[in-house]
């Protein structure tokens, strides 16, 4: 069975979203949500099995149909992709909690369309192959345009319209790239491609920096990074809120994409295409915590003070992929979990808030007390303390780390200062409008208990809210497993002799 773990997160989630198509499940939401809620479940113990047996016996290659690399498809699970997965798969198991409550009663299929997203997502992260990356970034993206409609009006679809016009043109360019660098290398399995590489020369090289950059383009508009982010605040802001918190892990899987082209195809044993993109992902990612951080600043509801604060995070992330060093990528992968997961939170307290407060909804403006005001109010500070990085919680531990590992970087001295400022307009907003919504009431009324939250959502905020301070009380042997993944991440040889053999 061992041999077979690494399959588990693409096929379980592929099997829940097939079972909940076909009767019982079809036509009884209530059989439904026991099936999505069982399945999230069991891939969530099989993905946290798989990271615990890579940790044990190091990256695990599967080659489907025992066709070997190159010439098969192989998923690879390292200790930084079954650390994706086994948060994706969390992530998911959250939302479908949370959404038995009633979300999921607002359109169609939305447990079998969550599956397929989980599938595209723990896909992406698992693949060997640049070919099917594409294809299961294609997978979650067809999944995400049918969630971003549930339950939509005219607003929510004229953001839907500007996302899926946008990834359909960025899936245009990734054909494009993925075209010339197969032209040039002769290969997609991204560990030939990164040995092939290396031989470049000519006019080869420069065909090869054109698909490179081409790649840079689409993983900046999948992970929102400036100027590509316009479409995030729009779209995460107007989509049902808990379709918003299962896409906080969407943008890192253009932030792991960044990780894994430009440190192991284009990372330092590339020849003259060494490092290619680490200057273009300074400044970038400088640019995008700067708008970031002045659209939370601009923010006049929850929801999009939330997206604003996605792009912050995007743009903190991909300044530690062009670090390039061990240290950064270790700071990475442990702020990518705690960004995800307070990001989520957040999205589903703002809309246990909305509920609560009548025609004033998540707006930052005084109104009717929430119904909650411990429950919720708790879980906001909780979460509210972590994302501004202030001790003892996690976001503490992540802004630490990022900035020691970010020191003796090459751009540190522009880092510093940008990253330093945007944390304190993160502070001042989300302090002013945690007190705003919690403590300015209008006196009109009192607060409608009625619409107080249902149990399961309750559950699903705290699992989210809870993992900060447990990423604080473990903080130890997680960030010794941050560092492990950062270092295969960075052992280029020995990837490539877990993946191609002998070759």
């Amino acid at each position: 069975m061992s041999q077979h773990l690494t399959s588990l997160p693409v096929l379980l989630p592929m099997l829940a979203a097939i079972l909940m198509l076909m009767p019982p499940c079809g036509k009884n939401l209530k059989i439904r949500r026991y099936v999505s809620v069982l399945m999230g479940l069991v891939s969530t113990v099989a993905s946290v099995s798989l990271l615990a047996y890579v940790k044990t016996h190091g990256t695990q290659v599967y080659a489907i149909g025992d066709w070997s690399a190159p010439f098969g498809i192989v998923l690879v699970a390292d200790p930084l992709s079954t650390l994706l997965v086994s948060l994706t798969s969390f992530l998911g198991l959250v939302c479908a909690l949370y959404s038995c409550a009633g979300d999921d009663e607002q359109g169609s299929f939305f447990h079998p369309l969550l599956h397929f997203l989980i599938l595209g997502v723990n896909g992406a992260f698992l693949t060997g192959d640049a070919f099917n990356l594409f294809v299961f970034f294609e997978v979650l993206l067809i999944a995400s345009y049918s969630l971003l409609m549930h339950g939509g009006d005219k607003r929510n679809t004229r953001a839907a319209l500007q996302y899926v016009i946008l990834n359909l043109v960025g899936s245009s360019v990734f054909l494009i790239a993925l075209g010339i660098l197969y032209g040039t290398l002769g290969t997609l399995n991204m560990a030939d491609m990164a040995t092939r590489v290396m031989e470049l020369q000519g006019d080869d090289v420069y065909l090869a920096k054109i698909g490179g950059l081409l790649l840079l383009v689409v993983f900046a508009l999948k992970g929102a990074l400036l100027p590509l982010h316009l479409w995030l605040p729009n779209t995460y802001s107007t989509a049902m809120p808990v379709v918003a918190a299962l896409f906080a892990i969407m943008t890192k899987v253009g932030v792991y994409s960044m990780m894994r082209v430009y440190t192991l195809i284009f990372g330092e044993q590339a020849g003259e295409l060494s490092h290619m993109a680490q200057h273009w992902l300074w400044w970038l990612a400088i640019a995008t915590i700067v708008m970031g951080a002045i659209g939370v600043l601009a923010s006049q509801d929850l929801r999009k003070m939330v997206a604003n604060l996605v792009v912050v995070s995007v743009g903190t992330l991909v300044a530690l992929v062009a670090a390039q060093t061990i240290d950064s990528s270790a700071a990475a992968i442990y702020y990518l979990v705690h960004s995800t997961l307070v990001s989520a939170a957040l999205f589903l307290i703002a809309d246990l808030v909305s509920r609560q407060r009548g025609k004033v909804a998540d707006r930052i403006t005084a109104g009717r007390p929430v119904a909650q005001p411990l429950f919720l109010g708790g879980a906001f500070i909780f979460a509210a303390v972590t994302v501004i990085g202030m001790p003892p919680l996690s976001g503490f531990v992540g802004k630490v780390w990022i900035l020691k590992s970010t020191f003796e970087s090459a751009h540190g001295h522009w880092f510093w200062p940008i990253y330093l400022i945007a944390s304190l307009a993160v502070l001042v907003s989300v302090s002013k409008a945690g007190s705003t919504v919690f403590w300015h009431h209008t006196g009109k009324g009192e607060a409608n208990t009625e619409e107080k939250a249902h149990p399961v959502q309750v559950v699903a905020v705290l699992l989210l809210v809870a993992a900060s301070p447990l990423m604080v009380i473990f903080a130890g042997p997680i960030t010794d497993y941050a560092q492990f993944a950062a270092v295969e991440l960075h052992n280029f040889y020995g990837l490539i002799q877990h993946v191609l053999g002998g070759k």
